[in-house]
């Protein structure tokens, strides 16, 4: 029945939200109406809607994106000098994941996991 979930998440400019996601975390655009967006990147889709007036000390949108290889992506982003969250650094969980997290410029919370038991080489 369920064959996938795209998640949506607020935007406040358009070209800054493209600007990041485009030139720092490596998506594509899939298709632009104006006001709502639509990010690729391998097998995630990103869906942002305007919303002009958020404010983003209240805007608790948060994503979490799988992958399976977390260290060199991790390494990626930090060799192109995209923010780590200061509380989100590459870690081993209790609930058994390698997390690390990132803030996008409206504040959505980006958090990349894998399985500990899973390696990079696959």
């Amino acid at each position: 029945m369920l064959t996938e979930i795209n998640p949506k998440l607020p935007m406040r400019n358009k070209e800054q939200t493209k600007q990041y996601y485009i030139q720092q975390l490596g998506f594509s655009e899939s298709s632009d109406y104006g006001d709502y967006l639509i990010l690729v990147k391998d097998k995630v889709e990103i869906h942002f809607f305007e919303f002009k007036t958020l404010d983003k000390a209240q805007n608790y949108g948060q994503v979490y994106i799988r992958t399976n290889q977390i260290e060199m992506l991790y390494a990626d982003l930090l060799n192109r000098s995209v923010a780590i969250h200061p509380n989100g650094k590459l870690a081993t969980k209790p609930w058994g994941q390698i997390e690390f997290s990132l803030l996008d410029p409206d504040n959505n919370l980006l958090t990349f996991g894998q399985e500990a038991n899973e390696h990079d080489d696959e």
